[in-house]
């Protein structure tokens, strides 16, 4: 299994960015699996959940403080990276 994500260091916190469907972040259920999933693939530190809307736009979910530093950052400074685990 792949998926898009990025692990940032900033400000001397650690996080990581997990992308996923816009339908991912309507529920509650859903993004909690997310999340779950984020820390198992990337390690155990918080996880924000990334969508983007048919424009590209960005919408981001988790840790207020990690939300609001990307909302103000372009998302292509974020170092992107395709992940696999293993199923």
């Amino acid at each position: 299994m792949h998926f898009e994500g990025a692990v940032i260091k900033e400000q001397g916190v650690t996080f990581g960015i997990v992308v996923c469907k816009p339908s991912v972040l309507n529920s509650s259920s859903d993004r909690t699996n997310m999340v779950t999933f984020g820390q198992q693939a990337l390690g155990l530190m918080p996880i924000v959940l990334m969508a983007q809307d048919a424009r590209g736009v960005p919408t981001y979910w988790g840790h207020r403080d990690i939300v609001d530093f990307l909302s103000h950052i372009d998302p292509a400074r974020i170092p992107w990276m395709r992940y696999s685990v293993a199923a």
